[in-house]
């Protein structure tokens, strides 16, 4: 696992990834780029696994936290760090401060 910086190129809250609701942020390495989310953050009633639950609270106010912002349209632009396998993104981290969001460490138990 590398621990590298990025730069935030959009962000994005979606019900598009297989009818559910999800949110989106799109890294810039310098050179190539990748996406950390995808996590159903809201599963709908019409879904045989609807269920409701605090996720998508969790993963947005934490987003906003590692990007030391307060609204989801400033997070395009800001710096932060990453953990990632060439394959995915295991956390995204405060630029400067030790503070580090690994959804699949907060949402082991949901």
């Amino acid at each position: 696992m590398k621990t590298k910086n990025a730069i935030i190129t959009d962000a994005e809250i979606t019900s598009d990834d297989h009818g559910c609701l999800s949110a989106w942020i799109h890294l810039d390495y310098g050179g190539c780029s990748q996406g950390f989310g995808g996590y159903p953050l809201y599963i709908p009633k019409s879904s045989d696994n609807h269920k409701v639950e605090s996720l998508a609270g969790h993963f947005i106010y934490r987003c906003l936290e590692v990007a030391g912002v307060t609204k989801w349209s400033q997070l395009a632009g800001k710096t932060i760090r990453v953990k990632a396998k060439h394959e995915e993104i295991i956390a995204i981290g405060h630029i400067i401060n030790d503070d580090w969001f690994c959804p699949s460490e907060d949402f082991k138990d949901a």
